[in-house]
């Protein structure tokens, strides 16, 4: 049993259910939508235990990525317990993670079992061994895997945080893979002092998107941050210790860092007052590089022009050409990204091999195995065809494909049988997931099933409620044929695309956002 937001002091050491869980969407409706809408910040009233529940239950249900999941949640006093059953350790996590992000939220006790084939030490060693070296990150990194009925427990020195959990996030990727003991030693630097490693901290905490600075205090002594104050969720509680350590200090102390819906209240973070200059989101947007261990061996030219950053140069993978653009994005004061980088790879690969190598990742990955997904490489364009359920599906096996040493780009040709399937945005967690490329549906998609404007227009409203990126009683949405405009004020550029994400999701064929920053 896991509880996901720690209160002490830690070190690092298929098939749709869209349709056939209508009537419990409206049931969990009834259940918490009726102080969702229309209540101001000040009179919303706590989220019950039981208005949480529906929540969780609703977003775990209707996950493209947990389809074939049996999941459910039970809360106490703002702490929910996640039981059931998943099919693989991203599976599980993803429930997890999805849930922090729920307003009320204070924490997750992860219960839930995994429902797996069995994979024998040996071979799960090969593949695990197999996935580190495909992945053109940590090709170089010298880990060691041991597998005992199906734990793998990593060996070895990283000089980096960073490094370390994207080792673990592309462990966990393996199929077989029942759960994970990290004996990696982390090189900490101790070449600085505490007012060094403050100001460093400070700066990281300013910079991200997902934390308001305002509402959270920071010290160090001998090398260890305490965090105090207030996040508005779990997501970004977890969000805050994990970039901290990305700062190379020894551990976080986030006892004192309370997690309280008013925290993503009006006015949450004075973008403007944080970074009112390009030169000032420049050296942001610098600054989050090092923190990406796809990133940080590169050295992309960054120019900034009225928040509008350019990226140009040379990387040697796609997906590090991508993760480049993310960060970018995910740096406050950022309003778009031109990303005009270049994928040169350092050595040239053979089509065969790179169609075989491609090939074995993708049915390495439980997301995608089960598929009859075709891999083609041909003078380093890897395209795919096939056809898998849902969108989630689709760009879990371009990322895949998008990791290989070699590749410049992916032709995604993959069909999609259930267009419908939504899935939500863990993106808070730095190294989870890397938020894969999403092969976003047409505006004039018709296969997206139109509920009706009143329903459209109250499924966007309770995920604004519900979400803690994005404060719903600053935005109006005005449905008319299920095209939505939004307008009002967001706090940064980065609610103000949230807003449009979930718009989508909220059953949206086409969405105009005229939302204006403070």
């Amino acid at each position: 049993m896991k509880l996901s937001v720690l209160t002490h002091s830690h070190s690092i050491g298929r098939g749709t259910r869209r349709i056939a869980t209508n009537a419990f969407m409206t049931a969990a409706w009834l259940g918490f939508a009726s102080f969702a809408i229309g209540e101001s910040p000040q009179k919303q009233k706590p989220a019950t235990d039981e208005q949480i529940t529906n929540a969780v239950d609703y977003k775990l249900l209707t996950d493209a990525a947990l389809l074939n999941c049996q999941i459910f949640g039970k809360t106490s006093n703002g702490i929910v317990t996640l039981a059931g059953t998943a099919n693989h350790l991203l599976a599980k996590e993803r429930a997890v993670k999805l849930t922090q992000t729920l307003r009320g939220v204070r924490g997750v006790v992860d219960t839930i079992n995994l429902d797996i084939p069995s994979v024998p030490d040996a071979e799960l060693q090969t593949n695990v061994l197999s996935a580190l070296r495909y992945d053109a990150a940590t090709s170089s990194y010298k880990i060691q895997p041991t597998v005992k009925d199906g734990v793998v427990t990593l060996s070895g020195t990283l000089h980096h945080y960073c490094e370390m959990q994207l080792t673990e996030f592309v462990v966990k990727g393996v199929k077989g893979v029942r759960d994970l003991k990290d004996n990696i030693t982390v090189k900490v630097r101790n070449d600085r002092s505490d007012a060094q490693m403050l100001a460093e901290v400070k700066r990281i905490i300013d910079n991200d998107v997902w934390l308001d600075p305002n509402f959270i205090a920071t010290a160090v002594k001998d090398g260890i941050v305490t965090l105090t104050g207030a996040v508005g969720s779990a997501a970004q509680h977890e969000r805050a210790s994990m970039v901290v350590l990305d700062a190379g200090v020894k551990s976080v102390n986030v006892e004192g860092l309370q997690i309280e819906p008013w925290a993503k209240s009006n006015g949450q973070r004075n973008e403007t007052a944080l970074l009112r200059g390009d030169a000032q989101i420049l050296q942001a947007v610098k600054d989050s590089f090092m923190s990406d261990p796809r990133v940080y061996a590169f050295n992309p030219n960054v120019t900034v022009t009225n928040a509008i950053v350019t990226l140009t140069g040379v990387v040697d993978n796609l997906k590090t050409l991508r993760a480049v653009g993310q960060d970018a994005m995910n740096t406050t004061g950022v309003w778009r990204v031109m990303n005009l980088l270049k994928v040169r790879p350092a050595k040239p690969m053979a089509d065969d091999v790179m169609s075989q190598n491609v090939s074995s990742a993708l049915l390495l990955n439980p997301v995608v195995d089960s598929y009859d997904i075709s891999a083609n490489a041909r003078r380093g364009v890897i395209t795919l065809t096939g056809t898998v359920n849902t969108y989630f599906e689709k760009s879990e096996a371009e990322d895949i494909a998008s990791r290989a040493n070699g590749v410049v780009d992916v032709k995604n040709l993959l069909v999609v049988n259930s267009p419908s399937a939504v899935h939500y945005d863990t993106g808070f967690h730095p190294h989870w997931g890397y938020q894969p490329f999403f092969h976003n549906r047409l505006p004039y998609d018709h296969t997206w099933p139109y509920v009706g404007d009143r329903e459209v227009k109250y499924d966007i409203e309770d995920a604004f409620y519900w979400s803690p990126w994005v404060v719903r009683d600053d935005i109006t949405v005005k449905v008319e044929n299920g095209i939505v405009t939004l307008t009002g004020k967001a706090d940064s550029w980065f609610a103000y695309h949230k807003a449009t994400e979930i718009a989508y999701q909220g059953g949206a064929s086409q969405v105009f956002n005229n939302i204006t920053l403070r």
